[in-house]
């Protein structure tokens, strides 16, 4: 009888070896999960919020603002997700030791954009990632429904519509969008 052997899990370090036959792919509990890359309308929109947060964050020195860019979320097994957008702060950076290519634990802020092929499952289960590892808020902006839905730790996450206004508080202080400006053309 085969010996049918779990597979050894991926780490952190494996991710960025991978074949390009991989495509864009993220580290779950050490299993690589694939995803299509973002269309048209979802890179739109996680370029507009990347524009409006980066220059805020640049004019006021706060960090560094990063696009899908990959963060260690947990170790043993190794999860790297890479939110659409990203801010983490400038003691962060300092006090943060390089291990490896990716950032070693959450950013303060993870933005996700939500994809046509997104369930609400998964975009949950990613929130809860974010928030275990030490995001201080994540951001689910929601095309389709035009909500940005704001998420903290021990918070009921909060939703914005249109007519609101998105208020960076307190991870960037002062920063303030109005919400129709990430969904109009």
């Amino acid at each position: 009888m085969a010996d049918l052997a779990k597979p050894v899990p991926l780490t952190a370090e494996d991710l960025p070896y991978l074949s390009s036959e991989e495509g864009r792919c993220e580290l779950v509990a050490g299993e690589i999960v694939r995803e299509p890359p973002p269309g048209e309308g979802h890179g739109w929109t996680a370029g507009k919020l990347l524009v409006h947060v980066g220059r805020f964050v640049l004019e006021h020195r706060l960090g560094r603002i990063y696009p899908e860019t990959g963060f260690v979320l947990s170790r043993n097994p190794d999860t790297v997700r890479a939110p659409d957008a990203a801010f983490v702060s400038s003691e962060r950076l300092l006090s943060t030791p390089r291990r490896g290519p990716y950032f070693e634990g959450a950013p303060d802020l993870a933005v996700e954009v939500v994809s046509p092929g997104d369930t609400p499952r998964e975009v949950g289960e990613k929130v809860q990632e974010y928030l275990a590892a030490g995001a201080r808020a994540v951001w689910v902006v929601d095309p389709r429904a035009e909500t940005v839905t704001i998420h903290r730790p021990r918070t009921q996450p909060g939703s914005l519509s249109r007519r609101d206004t998105l208020d960076g508080a307190p991870v960037l202080p002062g920063f303030l969008l109005p919400v129709a400006w990430i969904f109009d053309p």
